[in-house]
């Protein structure tokens, strides 16, 4: 399995969500940062995404704007904001209307219609790459020949499960969400600039190999000769391509994985934190726990009890 099929899967990119937006007039509603990622596809008419005061994304019928960090944004029928519209907050609809058609607006005969999608991720395992994405991937026009046909067949696909009730569906969607999301990664990968990068990483014809072996296999008593090894280099020259496009060392990159799937792994709630140091290469659950509380500053076994309070129902 490639680098980057190893690191969408330890980001759990699932459970996605879906509903159409159906809007006349004037009209506006807001999104607070989400943990997810979040995609607008425009089926007709037009829309504005304010996601700072300084970007305004104009989008018209058959585009796709990703979220992939889920950022705060304002979506309207105006590039100028209007006093004497109400502005709705639609942070929660995806978990209180998925899969429903909502009407919003004033009585205009304007329409346009939307289809917003929801995927939840790991935030956590997901900030290197969410680091390394820009704060929104825009799509153009379907109508657009130059429009890649992977983009074509997948939004013809997700439209036509979208409008039907069949077994299987929920699975089929998240994966086409998902097949998205990889898709518009790798449109973006192909059009950097930058050579510092750690997407650029991903596709470095050798170096990706040393992510491979990472993420593959994060319990392995890894060493950078052996890294080097693997990218068949010599482990001088890898050692320092490894750090300019990464901007850290390999076994720095080793540690800082393994504590984001300690953390990972802690929140499951379903391995102890022995197994979890011995899944991760620990000698010793003692030497995991110090290794933890020096990177995160708090012990394992309190960042698990702190997790589990803060998402136990309120008493009433």
């Amino acid at each position: 399995m490639d680098a980057l099929s190893q690191i969408l899967n330890d980001i759990h990119l699932n459970q996605a969500e879906y509903f159409y937006l159906n809007t006349h007039g004037d009209w506006a509603f807001t999104v607070e940062k989400k943990h997810a990622v979040i995609a607008y596809i425009v089926l007709s008419g037009e829309i504005f995404i304010q996601l700072e005061p300084q970007t305004l994304i104009f989008a018209q019928t058959g585009d796709v704007i990703l979220l992939p960090a889920g950022s705060a944004h304002r979506c309207s029928a105006s590039s100028v904001q209007q006093p004497l519209i109400e502005t709705l907050d639609f942070t929660e609809y995806f978990d209180k209307t998925p899969q429903q058609s909502i009407d919003i607006g004033t009585t205009a005969t304007t329409h346009n219609q939307l289809m917003a999608i929801h995927s939840q991720l790991d935030s956590l395992m997901a900030k290197p790459l969410l680091d390394s994405l820009p704060t929104y991937i825009y799509l153009q026009s379907l109508a657009n020949h130059r429009t890649p046909e992977w983009l074509q067949i997948g939004l013809s696909f997700l439209a036509l499960e979208t409008q039907q009730t069949r077994p299987g569906r929920d699975k089929i969607i998240d994966h086409l969400i998902s097949i998205l999301f990889i898709e518009c990664i790798r449109d973006h990968i192909l059009h950097l600039d930058d050579t510092q990068s750690w997407l650029r990483a991903l596709s470095h014809p050798q170096l990706s190999q040393a992510l491979t072996a990472i993420h593959g296999k994060p319990g392995f008593a890894w060493t950078v000769e052996l890294l080097a090894h693997q990218c068949h280099m010599s482990r001088s020259k890898f050692a320092s391509e490894f750090h300019q496009l990464l901007g850290t060392t390999p076994l720095a990159y080793l540690q800082q994985h393994r504590m984001n799937l300690a953390c990972q792994l802690l929140r499951a709630g379903q391995r102890s934190i022995q197994q979890i140091a011995q899944q991760l290469g620990y000698s010793s659950d003692v030497t995991f726990s110090q290794r933890f509380k020096k990177q995160l500053n708090i012990s394992p076994k309190r960042y698990q009890k702190l997790f589990f309070a803060a998402i136990q129902p309120q008493s009433t």
